[in-house]
């Protein structure tokens, strides 16, 4: 009535209330016969064993009890006139005798033993009363007290006998189904007879049970029933009658029905007990059904409007008519739907329309007694027509006729309404399906088929004609869920009475959910709410309705669970759409809106796609995630509702009994067998679905007999809660579920040889893509020498199928199912397969995963070969290559027509089709669903009768079940491999390449430059003082270091000096190009007159003539070579020439080095070292070759880019093999943090290093053993250089010396190598490409980056390493000191040494006529003297150290404008601003009264917490009203977000006893022994047992004490004390009201109270504006005075680790800065020892240095903990309470830790003021005052520290400022600064205030601080005075650097106008 107001409605009922009859009971459960022993007690019980039907107890005391006896069958009850003798009356009937008539017991045949209120409730009759072998019958008549017209009567029959039987009572298991009737039961024929049986005096157990049935007929004249035995029960059991042999027994309906002239039944049991045997009975009569009457309904047609009068009349039944209810059916009896039911005999309906085909509908009418007896009776059938008009009126008026029916709340009406207008709209929605489907839209995504359902899509239409199909069937379909929405609204407060209401309602819900892709999520929730009512009623009403009504409300709900979660499963599993109610309702803003975090709807991190934010996601996820919450909580409210139809359904079933629901959505079948029964049991579901138990299948913790067996199949599998794809959409669900008499499910377990097998169906609706041609006829091998080019080697036609793509995760696997079609059915053929790679099989070789062969005689009936592997087979693989072959015609007979299937034919011929075939590949996985609600695999095999249709499962435990599909792409034909390689989807490798290439041309260009640059370095200069008449010739080498300035320009003298003769003095010099450069190797030829002998020494010097640092040179040997005699002498040298260097002289004599010197360590490394760099690491030697070799730069080149060419291509093979070894080895793996090695990428690692560095390596031995081109007149530059010198032909020399042969290549093999370096390179490009194809380019671009990151480690890192270590070891090891590689090239022995062709000689031969004439010693050679020499020393000196001032203070100023560039880029500009705006909206100062300094009292600190913070908190409404839309989380400034909930931690002290007079309780101040650790409930009551489980409301929560581990907290020093990181925690966690109200909550329970000591508010915030984090802590303190301290902290953060590339580029380069000047101060201490301590500057640079790197400590742990703070942020977004209190501190580190270093770097500006004098004052004052001042400052804190505790002591108590002993040293320290107010003093001590005032400033600042400046004084004259006497070496520095200057620029100096003159201080 809400919904429509306007609407009314009247609604009238009459009731007639009667009192219910009275059960009588004798005997327990009413049993009626039993037997009795004849020395055995009687006893009669009515008091206990009557049924009051309105209490759950009969109440004995209100009722009289008469008991009456008679031989049963011979007499009647005694009487006299009629009136009835009592049991206990001693008149005597002479015609009807009394029961104990033969005994002379005296009256003391009975005992009652009632209670003193009712003493006759209770009878005994005692042994012996009674005669053996008789038979009586005892009635009770009782009477109520108060009302007499209350009476009920009970009877018993008990035959006694000799022997002692046990009591058995018998009874019905659904009471109200027997009726008592006299001395018999009434029984309606058309339900069963279920009877339950009971040992009831203790006896043993019975050794067998068994059960009779009698049928009675009533002797005329006697009137006595006789009764016979009924001898059909072995014929029919198990069929009628169940549990013939158990305690309970059934007989089914069919019994009564098929003997409808049977009146009288009794059913008897009979316990055995050995030879003894006791019997029970229970007597029945039939009830007879109404009778006499008709129905009729009027009109015979109508429309769905149309009101339909039913009327029934004359209807008689002795009982008294219940009720009439009404069913309709169409075509199906079995889908019967309920009309209505009415106790009146005419009723108006409202009836649903007739199908498309015309069909009737016809009308049924139920006519019930008061027995439930019932009548069925077929009422005319009727025509009603679909009225459109009154369905539009209903969807879019609110005054159509249905409202208003719906709106009066009749029951019968609306369900009525409910399922005419649910049968017009699944008609519509089948129709529009079925347009659909016609339109081409396929059927699986719009609908979910049923059970029976075999539609097939067959026409397919345009994709335009799709689409606008697919437009309007959604249109139409939301318009039609609007209106369910609408409809069953109505439905929800319908009340459950009597059965008949339940089976209603239920049938009411079935129709209503069938079309499933038209519900809400609205309509889910309230359906599934209904159907769990309806179960849970039809549960209670269990024990008093009969099983037809369970089977048929059963059948209703169980088709409304399906239905309802195949709708809710529906948009999930992509089987229907989603419904545009669902999607506003999911993403509309809500009405209830709120900024609480805990707000579902505006919790993006719910609804995002991993990193995918947009509004289109989030959209989508909300109504996604909605979707999911409904199924999960749908599914858990079915699963309740399965369970209590199971229930219900138990009750009654009876051993071997089956009750089954079997319609078009649902199978349910309950069955209740033996546990042996079990094995090997097959269990049919549907047609296509079955369940298949193995015998060893063995029950876990069962000790029951008896189980209950329940399968279901529904016709969508449940979708899969983690959201991974299963592919069980297309999946029906089966389930089967044991369980025990309680109801609980029974785990099992089997042999895995000997599996559970499950067939699950596929929804038909499956639609499996058409086969792949393989046109393989045109790609057979033709021998034809016309076609040979097209020719293959293949023996196989291989198919490569990937299907990973279906192993959906690392715990799931597949099937795969190969069908092959040939078009030529009588062709045989053989497959091969191999898993992850291709398959090979001939003579040589055979790679085989598995075969087998496809012979005609295995096509399937759709003409097929199909080969199958399970799930185990293919697990662990990501692939599978398979080839095919065809037989010929012998191998066809020896295998196909013989039947010889297992030898393996094995040929090299290659393959030829004469037929074309056709391929199609499908996956198929087997799912059971756990606890979770999610898919697994474990423990399941996929059987090989998997096909398209249905999925066999083997299992070995039970749960339910579904089974994946997935049709797999077409597999790949490696003949047509290279189809899809353009290249728009394969950018990325083929840029790769290019790119490559590209580098690799002009690396080319690059070398060749060098190599023509390298020959004018190859030339032997003939000394330019050579005499052209000598005819003796010596070869000279020198080696220049390799240290920097290592070169040099002055000019080198030198002589040699043998046993003979020594030379004059001689230059070294060549005019045509520089010499004796670093690093290099110069030849020279010296002629002398004659021989000078075996060489002694060599003395050598230079003239300094070079500028800077090209005047010194540093020499490593020399080599001097007799051209003559081929012998070589070594000079090994190994210093500098320098006079700044070493020990300062620029000449040396250098004996002839013995075979010790040269085999020394140092020499050899030197050698060895770089020679081996520059050689042995072929990428640097592109840069760095030595000239002389002959392996030129560009060959180097060609062999580098082949190396890595092969090291791409092998790489790229191997890429998927490491991935898989990394992420599939568990064990057997060494792992190093991050990293993870094992066997398996160590192995592949191997390979691949060997496989690209064998051929590598070959190519470019090739290269070097190729010889070179010979000309006529090529010839080395030595010889070319002696035939000059001579001018004569000069005679080879043969030496005896034995030459190691070498294998050299002739010149043509260049053409050889190179063309072997391009093939290599193009093979390897072209499978680098086809692989890349084969990845995709997203892997390629993944492959990429491992490739590049490992191939410049490789060069930069561990090439270069293990370049150096073998150097050092051979120069360690193995000294051979007779190998000189770098010499050997330039020696030749003869004339075998040549150059290249295009290589040019430098010194023509008219520079070599030029060679002077020498006379004698060259005297105008001087060499400087040491005065000179000291003098150039000391120019030097100076140079140098003017450029290292230079240096230093450039770097200096780089390196303070670095720090502060670093320094003020992690500051943030905002923060400040930040803080201030918080301070000021939290703290409320403009607010007195919530003022959070002013916080005084406890109740003033609830006042703010409930007026100011709680809704500060919270953003609320704009200032105009508007919601505060899309700011969750925020603050209600609406900037700043909260990251988690506000927590407030409470710290408490423990209650201590006080042994005061005053009071018996008091507490202590706070301190981490006496915190209060105990967890209490609400208002801190003691609970010694706590639950921690059992608390869920956040205020409970307030009073448990939690850990820090909990909440991520941190202790906290307040003013007061240290607080430790535990605590009882409020969590703001719920709506504002919710806040408020919890606050008032906690308020009143007293939250705060005297043991409080201190309350921490933390929250943590995140202004987007800014990108800042800020911390925010309200500490309140609880002072034990009684008093309280506030204080706050707001601490401004940010995780960006570098705010701009400048930024890093900043940091890099300073951190340089810093390792350069540590390696500068770690060379001072090494040099000046301790003495470096002593240095004032050196304290600076350890303080920067120290610093620097803290702060890159402090960094990287900043770093680290931004990082796992931002990891946290972006998997919670913010949802989660993060703590920064460790950040905060880590940025409060970094910060002073850069203030530091900007502290030390500006003070070490001072150094720079040392070159002037007086500004160098100031550091050399403060060392020379050194000691006096740390005296002064040893007196002066004594001083100090005596008036810090004298004013502490004094005013403690009195000046807030001498409160703490710090306090009180910065008061202090004040009055020092005269900045204190002595009036505080007076006023707090008016005598000593200003006495002790005095005192201080006379001791302190006229004593102490007069020392001090007088101690800075004396020093600072001292040190001017011996400033002004000495002069400073950095004044001359800084002198010459002026003059230098002015040099430089050329000014004139002012005195004289002259420069003064400065000796150059070199030879000339």
């Amino acid at each position: 009535m809400s919904i429509f107001p306007n609407s009314t409605s009247t609604a009238l009922i009459y009731a007639k209330i009667t009192a219910p009859s009275i059960v009588a009971n004798l005997i327990q459960f009413g049993t009626l016969l039993i037997t009795h022993g004849y020395q055995q007690n009687l006893l009669l019980n009515p008091g206990a064993y009557s049924i009051d039907p309105d209490s759950d107890t009969f109440n004995a005391t209100n009722w009289n009890y008469d008991y009456y006896c008679r031989i049963y069958d011979r007499y009647s009850f005694p009487n006299i006139n009629g009136t009835l003798l009592t049991i206990d009356d001693s008149r005597i009937d002479s015609l009807n005798p009394s029961c104990f008539a033969n005994q002379s017991r005296n009256g003391s045949e009975l005992e009652y033993h009632g209670s003193i209120l009712s003493p006759k409730s209770s009878l005994i009759i005692l042994a012996g009363s009674f005669s053996s072998n008789e038979t009586y019958q005892i009635m009770v008549h009782m009477t109520h007290r108060q009302n007499s017209s209350l009476t009920a009567t009970g009877y018993v029959i008990v035959h006694v006998e000799e022997t002692h039987s046990p009591l058995i009572a018998v009874a019905c298991v659904i009471s109200t189904m027997c009726i008592p009737n006299v001395e018999y039961q009434y029984m309606n024929p058309t339900t069963q007879a279920a009877l339950f049986s009971v040992c009831v005096n203790n006896c043993s157990k019975a050794d067998s049970i068994s059960w009779n049935i009698y049928q009675g007929s009533v002797n005329v004249s006697s009137n006595v029933t006789q009764w016979s035995l009924f001898n059909q029960m072995n014929i029919y059991r198990d069929i009628w009658f169940f549990g013939m042999n158990t305690n309970n027994f059934t007989a089914t309906s069919q019994l009564f029905l098929t003997h409808p002239s049977i009146t009288y039944w009794r059913f008897e049991v009979v316990y055995w007990f050995g030879n003894r045997s006791s019997a029970s009975a229970l007597n029945f009569i039939m009830n007879q059904p109404p009778s006499n009457g008709s129905c009729s309904i009027s009109p015979s047609n109508g429309t769905i409007s149309t009101l339909f009068t039913i009327s029934c009349s004359n209807w008689f039944d002795e009982d008294g008519i219940k009720d009439y209810s009404f069913y309709g059916w169409r075509t199906d009896q079995s889908d019967r739907v309920m009309i209505a039911f009415s106790m009146l005999s005419t009723n108006e309906v409202l009836l649903s329309g007739t199908n498309e085909n015309g069909s009737l509908l016809h009308i049924v009418a139920n006519i019930r007694d008061i027995y439930d007896c019932v009548t069925e009776y077929n009422i005319s059938s009727v025509f009603i027509e679909s009225n459109f008009e009154e369905i539009e009126s209903f969807m879019n008026s609110t005054n159509n006729s249905f409202i208003s029916m719906l709106a009066s709340g009749n029951q019968n009406r609306i369900s009525q309404i409910i399922t005419s207008l649910s049968h017009e709209f699944n008609k519509i929605n089948d129709q529009a399906i079925e347009n659909a489907l016609i339109n081409g839209i396929p059927i699986s995504t719009i609908s979910i088929s049923s059970l029976n359902s075999k539609t097939q899509q067959t026409s397919l239409s345009g994709v335009l004609n799709t689409t606008i199909a697919l437009i309007e069937y959604n249109k139409q379909l939301n318009k039609y869920a609007n209106a369910r929405d609408l409809l069953i609204r109505y439905m929800t407060n319908l009340s459950i009475t009597t059965i008949e209401s339940i089976k209603l309602q239920s049938s009411s819900l079935a129709q209503f959910t069938k079309a499933t892709n038209q519900l809400t999520r609205n309509s889910l929730t309230i359906v599934s709410n209904k159907c769990y009512e309806l179960a849970l009623a039809l549960q209670m009403k269990s024990t008093r309705i009969s099983s037809d009504d369970v089977q048929i409300v059963g059948r209703y709900l169980s088709e409304c669970i399906n239905n309802v979660l195949s709708s809710v499963n529906g948009p999930l599993q992509v089987r229907t759409s989603i419904l545009d109610k669902d999607w506003s309702d999911a993403n509309d803003f809500p009405i209830d809106y709120d900024t609480d975090l805990d707000s579902e709807w505006s919790n993006p991190n719910l609804f995002a796609d991993k990193n995918d934010f947009s509004w289109e996601t989030i959209e989508k996820g909300r109504n996604n995630y909605y979707q999911k919450q409904l199924s999960k909580t749908i599914h858990n409210k079915m699963s309740e509702t399965i369970s209590l139809i199971s229930n219900t359904m138990k009750t009654h079933l009876n051993l071997g009994q089956n009750m089954t629901i079997n319609c078009s959505s649902i199978f349910y079948q309950m069955e209740i067998i033996l546990n042996s029964s079990l094995l090997n049991k097959r269990i049919e579901q549907t047609s296509d679905a079955h369940i298949i138990i193995p015998s060893s299948i063995h029950l876990i913790n069962n000790n029951h007999s008896i189980i209950s067996l329940r399968s279901i199949v529904q016709s969508l599998a449940l979708s899969d809660d983690n959201g991974l794809i299963s592919n069980t959409n297309l999946s029906r669900s089966i389930s089967l579920t044991i369980l025990d008499h309680n109801g609980n499910e029974i785990p099992i377990t089997t042999d895995l040889n000997d599996r559970i097998e499950l067939i699950i169906p596929r929804d038909p609706n499956l639609q499996i893509p058409s086969m792949t041609l393989q046109n393989v006829t045109t790609s057979n091998g033709n021998t034809s020498s016309s076609s040979s080019s097209s020719s293959h080697n293949q023996m196989f036609n291989l198919h490569f199928v990937k299907y990973a793509q279906s192993r959906w995760n690392n715990n799931r696997s597949v099937a795969l199912m190969f069908e092959m079609k040939p078009l030529n059915e009588s062709i045989g053929y053989l497959l091969i397969y191999r898993f992850d790679q291709s398959p090979q099989l001939n003579n040589s070789i055979s790679l085989l995963d598995g075969w087998t062969y496809l012979c005609p005689s295995n096509l399937t009936s759709n003409k097929l070969y199909e080969y199958f592997l399970n799930n185990q087979q293919t697990f662990g693989h990501q692939s599978i290559i398979y080839g095919l072959r065809e037989l010929n015609s012998t191998e066809y007979e020896i295998t196909c027509t013989n039947q010889s299937l297992n030898n393996l034919l094995i040929t090299d011929q290659r393959f030829n089709f004469s037929s074309n075939y056709e391929l199609r590949t499908y996956t198929s996985c087997c799912y059971y669903l756990d606890n979770k609600n999610i898919w697994q695999t474990q423990g399941l095999l996929v059987g090989s009768e998997t096909n398209h249709k249905q999925t066999q499962c083997l299992s070995t435990h039970l749960t339910t079940f579904a089974g994946g599909f997935l049709v797999l792409p077409s597999p790949i034909n490696w003949n047509y491999v290279f189809a899809n390689g353009d290249f728009v989807r394969n950018k990325t490798i083929y840029l790769t390449i290019i790119c490559i290439c590209i580098f690799y041309i002009l690396i080319i260009i690059y070398a060749h430059y060098k190599d023509k640059k390298d020959l004018e370095k190859l030339g032997v200069t003939p000394l330019a003082d050579n005499c052209h008449n000598d005819q003796y010739f010596y070869q000279i080498l020198v080696f220049t270091g390799h240290r920097k300035d290592a070169g040099t320009d002055s000019k080198v003298h030198f002589i040699i000096v043998g046993n003979e003769d020594e030379t004059n003095v001689r230059q070294f010099d060549d005019g045509n190009r520089k010499i004796l450069q670093r690093g290099g190797i110069d030849a020279f030829i010296l002629s002398v007159p004659k021989s000078l002998g075996s060489l002694n020494y060599i003395r050598i010097w230079h003239n300094n003539s070079g500028e800077g640092g090209k005047a010194s040179w540093f020499l490593k040997y020399l080599i001097i070579r007799d051209l003559q005699t081929m012998e070589k002498s070594y000079f090994i040298c190994q210093q500098w020439f320098g006079v700044e260097k070493d020990d300062g002289r620029i000449e040396r004599i250098l004996p002839i080095a013995g075979d010790l010197q040269k085999q020394e360590f140092s020499y050899l490394l030197s050698k060895q070292a770089y020679h081996s760099m520059s050689e042995g690491h072929l990428w640097f030697s592109i840069f760095s070759r030595p000239p002389s070799n002959k392996f030129t730069r560009v060959q180097r080149c060609t062999c580098c880019f082949v190396l890595l060419f092969t090291s791409m291509l092998l790489n790229i093979l191997y890429y998927d093999q490491m991935n898989n070894a990394k992420a599939n080895q568990i064990t057997g793996s060494l792992s190093f943090g991050p990293l993870l090695v094992t066997r398996e990428q160590i192995g592949i690692g191997i390979i691949v290093e060997l496989l690209s560095f064998i051929p590598s390596l070959l190519l470019i031995e090739l290269f070097r053993r190729i010889s070179l081109r010979q000309c006529k007149d090529d010839q080395s530059p030595l010889y070319k250089t002696l035939v000059k010198l001579k001018q004569e032909p000069i005679k080879k020399i043969e030496l005896k010396t034995k030459k190691q042969r070498r294998l050299i290549f002739p010149w043509w093999c260049i053409f050889i190598a190179y063309g072997l370096s391009f093939l290599i390179i193009i093979v390897s490009s072209f499978f680098i490409i086809v692989r890349g194809i084969e990845f995709g380019d997203v892997k390629i671009q993944k492959w990429l980056t491992s490739l590049v990151s490992g191939f410049f480690s490789s060069i930069l890192l561990i090439q270069p390493l293990k370049i150096i270590a073998l150097a050092i070891f051979f120069a360690f090891f193995i000294r051979k000191s007779d190998k000189d590689k770098e010499a050997a090239e330039y020696f030749e022995d003869g004339n075998d040494f040549n150059l290249n062709s295009n290589e040019e000689y430098l010194h023509s031969s008219q520079k070599v006529s030029s060679l002077i004439n020498r006379n004698g010693n060259r005297n105008d050679v001087n060499r400087l003297n040491e005065d000179e020499l000291i003098n150039a020393r000391d120019i030097r000196l100076k140079e140098i150290r003017m450029w290292e001032i230079i240096r230093e203070t450039l770097n200096y100023i780089c390196y303070l404008t670095l720090i502060y560039l670093i320094t003020y880029s992690n500051i943030n500009s905002n923060a400040f601003f930040q803080v201030n705006h918080l301070e000021k909206f939290f703290l409320n100062s403009r607010q007195s009264d919530i003022d959070y300094r002013k916080i005084s009292t406890i109740d003033n600190y609830w006042n703010w917490l409930e007026r100011s913070f709680v809704s500060n908190i919270r953003a609320q409404e704009w200032y105009n009203g508007n919601a505060a839309r899309n700011l969750s989380g925020f603050i209600n400034d609406k900037s700043n977000r909260l990251i988690g909930r506000v927590l407030m931690r409470q710290l408490r002290v423990k209650k201590n006893l006080c042994f005061s007079k005053i009071s018996s309780k008091c507490n202590e101040d706070y301190n981490l022994l006496n915190e209060e650790k105990q967890s209490f409930q609400i208002g801190w009551i003691n609970e010694i047992n706590l639950k921690r489980e059992d608390l869920n409301s956040s205020i409970e929560q307030a009073f448990i004490y939690e850990l820090n581990n909990k909440f991520d907290q941190y202790m906290y020093t307040g003013n007061h004390a240290t607080y430790s990181s535990n605590g009882f925690i409020y969590e703001y966690r719920g709506r504002l009201n919710e806040l408020q109200s919890n606050l008032s909550e906690l308020h009143r329970w007293n939250w705060i109270d005297q043991q409080t000591r201190a309350i921490l508010i933390q929250l943590t915030l995140y202004n987007p504006n800014i990108d800042l984090f800020t911390s925010g802590i309200f500490l309140t303190e609880f002072l034990s005075t009684g008093g309280l301290i506030s204080q706050y902290r707001f601490e401004p953060s940010s995780f960006q680790i570098f705010t701009s590339t400048f930024q890093l580029i900043c940091t890099i380069i300073y951190m340089l800065f810093v390792i350069y000047n540590m390696i500068h101060e770690i060379r001072r201490f090494l040099h000046l020892k301790c003495s470096y301590f002593h240095h004032f500057w050196s304290y600076v640079d350890v303080g920067i240095i120290g610093c620097s790197w803290g702060v890159l400590g402090v960094y990287i742990w900043r770093y680290h903990q931004s990082i796992s703070i931002g990891n946290r942020f972006r998997e919670t977004n913010g949802y989660v309470y993060i703590n920064l209190q460790l950040t905060n501190y880590i940025n409060d580190v970094l910060t002073y830790l850069l203030g530091f270093c900007c502290f030390f770097g500006t003070l070490k500006f001072l150094r720079l003021c040392r070159f002037h004098r007086r500004l160098s004052l100031f550091t050399k004052t403060l060392e020379h005052a050194r000691r006096d001042l740390i005296s002064f400052l040893g007196m002066f804190s004594f001083v100090f520290m005596a008036f810090l505790a004298l004013f502490y002591l004094l005013f403690i108590g009195k000046l807030w400022s001498c409160s703490t002993l710090l306090h009180t040293a910065q008061m202090l320290f004040e009055m020092m600064l005269m900045k204190f107010d002595a009036h505080e003093l007076q006023d707090a001590a008016p005598f000593l205030g200003p006495f002790v005032f005095s005192l201080f400033i006379l001791l302190i600042v006229f004593v102490c601080m007069s020392m001090f400046v007088t101690i800075v004084n004396d020093s600072f004259r001292t040190v001017r005075d011996i400033a002004n006497g000495m002069p400073n070496e950095d004044e001359v520095v800084l002198e010459y650097m002026i003059q230098k200057f002015r040099q430089w620029i050329g000014l004139r100096w002012v005195n004289g106008g002259k420069q003064p003159e400065q000796k150059n201080f070199q030879m000339p």
